[in-house]
């Protein structure tokens, strides 16, 4: 408890947030662990390294903040569970990058929102300390995409003349007739997004050309098509405006048909990078202002919320999913009394 006010129990939003923190922790520390074991580039493999410290010391505090409160620390993944160390890369380092830059983009994203949901100091603290490190594994990841050329930069618009102000309901429609240009705020949506999607394309490509469990593969494979679906509509949206979408890292898949992952650790992997998705693409409705961009991120939200789903039984009928503290079930323990 806080050394200061050791009355003060942890709320339900911070045990969320600890406990989500520590199971996407484990998960990073096996990804990250082979990842490092089989890196050729020395910058790359100093910029895994440095993740792989911060993930270890999230694991440690928070195993240590739920031991003070007498609560039960979450199994998560291990290393020797669920990483085979003497498999071969199933990634070349410059994907390992990208890879890196999109998991530290969630990561701050996550660590925002734990501030914002804490009031206990120590857990304010500690998630302002977490996201200043996110922020400088950031800065590092951005330097080195920049001097290897591969960082996809959202696409270039031409300074206007000057400021102007909307003056016309067209401003807002995009169903029937001729659509206005993108604004900067739709173009940043749309690229964020996909390099989310790309992301994970190359992910479920991969994990389903070595994973062991047909039914796995078959979740993978069914979530790539919605991927490549979904980037494809994306990118025609920008390509209408004479806009570039971001590279796709397909290519940067290796031939290897060994797994260094467990299918339990992959399958979670790609259902909770699936999840988040639903949140972003809500983040973009929200700032769209022409309707055909609000209407197509509402249908990606179902379709990925129906395969979010499929993900999450898929779990429990293997028995991988490990479930979140609950509250008390009120009802059963007045039957039980």
């Amino acid at each position: 408890m806080n050394s200061s006010n050791p009355n003060i129990e942890l709320t339900s939003s911070e045990i969320a947030n600890l406990w989500s923190q520590y199971i996407n922790d484990t998960s990073s520390i096996c990804i990250l662990t082979h990842s490092i074991a089989v890196a050729k580039d020395e910058k790359v493999k100093e910029i895994l390294e440095f993740a792989l410290s911060l993930a270890k010391s999230h694991q440690v505090k928070i195993k240590e903040f739920f031991e003070k409160e007498n609560f039960p620390v979450p199994k998560g993944f291990s290393v020797e569970q669920d990483v085979n160390l003497n498999a071969p890369p199933l990634f070349t380092d410059t994907f390992m990058l990208v890879y890196m830059h999109v998991m530290t983009l969630l990561g701050l994203t996550g660590y925002a929102g734990a501030v914002a949901t804490s009031s206990r100091p120590d857990q304010i603290k500690y998630f302002v300390q977490c996201n200043t490190e996110a922020m400088e594994l950031y800065e590092r990841i951005a330097q080195l995409m920049l001097e290897k050329g591969i960082f996809s930069k959202p696409p270039r618009i031409n300074t206007p003349a000057s400021i102007d102000y909307v003056d016309d309901q067209r401003y807002l429609t995009g169903w029937f007739g001729k659509k206005r240009p993108l604004n900067v705020i739709e173009i940043s949506g749309l690229n964020f997004n996909m390099i989310k999607v790309i992301v994970k394309v190359v992910l479920e490509i991969a994990f389903a050309q070595v994973c062991d469990m047909e039914e796995v593969r078959d979740y993978f494979l069914r979530g790539k098509k919605i991927c490549e679906k979904q980037f494809g509509t994306l990118s025609s949206i920008l390509m209408k405006d004479e806009l570039a979408s971001p590279a796709s890292w397909v290519s940067e898949i290796t031939s290897s048909t060994v797994s260094p992952f467990s299918d339990k650790l992959m399958l979670n992997h790609i259902v909770v990078l699936t999840s988040s998705a639903i949140g972003y693409y809500g983040a973009a409705v929200s700032v769209s202002q022409r309707r055909d961009l609000a209407l197509t991120y509402t249908r990606f939200m179902t379709n990925v919320a129906f395969y979010v789903e499929d993900g999450a039984q898929l779990l429990i009928k293997l028995g991988w999913m490990e479930q979140p503290p609950l509250a008390d079930d009120r009802e059963n323990l007045a039957k039980k009394s």
